[in-house]
């Protein structure tokens, strides 16, 4: 079955993902729309060998699309992506819009695939770093069982998007060259620095970003009581996030059988031979849509405690290609 698709957000790091990913996946698209701010609009793309012109985003050149993809910011999704399902269309969002609506299924496709059936035209994409979390998580829950989750993030600058790329790069240019560094994304440099502080902080003490984790994780899972503590630290890595996860489960796991899950579990790709200098790096996961963990290894302070390290392209599996793998499964389904 071909498909009408849009994506808004066309020109931005996450849309550009989603649509090489329509391309190389082979996803069934019969017509292709491009959406962005008037900045991007004019700018043109190639799909299949075809140019297509990115348009300005309204609701009236959204008509007649049955799967959209919104690669934009909570404000926009708000404000558009309600009208465009009311149009008619599926719209698979990546925003923190609608994340926490009950009404709104939060996917990850290897997790959860049946609340994607109960969509109402709307299905959330959870945050980058809690898809590979979870992914990486699910086999061992379904195993063991959760009791405490800890997990450290550390998350490369294309999370939050294409300005802090450049950044990044001009930052190490200019200290390269002995010139003074000039900052405008972050509070502070991230050239050769981590900076734990992504998003804003919350009268708790923790960021979005870190509370991000817990709830969409609780939420996938189906979980309200997971215990479940998260910090997030930008670093100067382009694209690829790692995680340091610490898990406790109700029952023994030892390494040895939680690799064997995860080599099993759908989307995940085990990289643990440390003797040989082989684990997780986000250089070698950039470009991959795949979960990478390795450094299983039994927790030395916790009871039925599992360590290990969890990486993935943040613009791939963390976003786009979670977001297609959402369509893909709208349309195997007949939803």
């Amino acid at each position: 079955m071909a498909v009408r698709v849009a994506v808004v957000g066309a020109a931005g790091a996450v849309g550009t993902q989603v649509i090489r990913l329509l391309e190389d996946r082979g996803f069934p698209v019969a017509e292709l729309r491009l959406m962005a701010t008037k900045r991007s609009a004019g700018s043109k793309v190639t799909f299949k060998g075809e140019e297509i012109e990115i348009e300005e985003a309204s609701l009236e050149g959204l008509a007649g699309s049955q799967v959209v993809f919104f690669a934009v910011g909570t404000e926009v999704s708000r404000e558009l992506a309600p009208l465009v399902a009311r149009q008619g269309a599926v719209v698979i969002d990546k925003s923190n819009a609608f994340r926490m609506d009950p009404e709104v299924p939060l996917a990850v496709p290897e997790v959860n695939p049946e609340d994607i059936k109960r969509h109402k035209g709307i299905i959330a994409s959870p945050n980058c770093s809690t898809i590979q979390l979870v992914v990486a998580l699910n086999p061992i829950r379904q195993a063991a069982g959760l009791e405490r989750v800890i997990v450290s993030t550390y998350q490369a600058v294309s999370g939050t998007g294409i300005d802090a790329i450049r950044e990044l790069d001009m930052q190490v240019r200019q200290y390269s060259g002995g010139q003074q560094l000039t900052r405008e994304v972050y509070p502070h440099q991230i050239a050769f620095n981590c900076l734990p502080h992504i998003d804003s902080f919350d009268a708790n003490g923790y960021t979005l970003e870190e509370m991000k984790l817990v709830r969409e994780s609780r939420r996938i899972f189906g979980d309200e009581n997971l215990a479940i503590t998260a910090t997030a630290v930008r670093v100067p890595v382009f694209t690829g996030h790692s995680e340091a996860v610490v898990v406790q489960t109700k029952k023994k796991l030892t390494a040895q059988e939680a690799r064997r899950l995860l080599a099993g579990a759908p989307g995940v790709v085990v990289q643990d031979e440390p003797e040989h200098n082989v684990y997780p790096l986000p250089l070698n996961a950039a470009g991959r849509d795949e979960v990478f963990v390795g450094r299983v290894r039994e927790d030395l302070a916790l009871e039925n405690g599992l360590s290990m390290w969890v990486v993935a392209d943040n613009l791939r599996k963390g976003a786009a290609t979670n977001a297609v793998q959402i369509a893909e499964f709208l349309v195997k389904e007949g939803l």
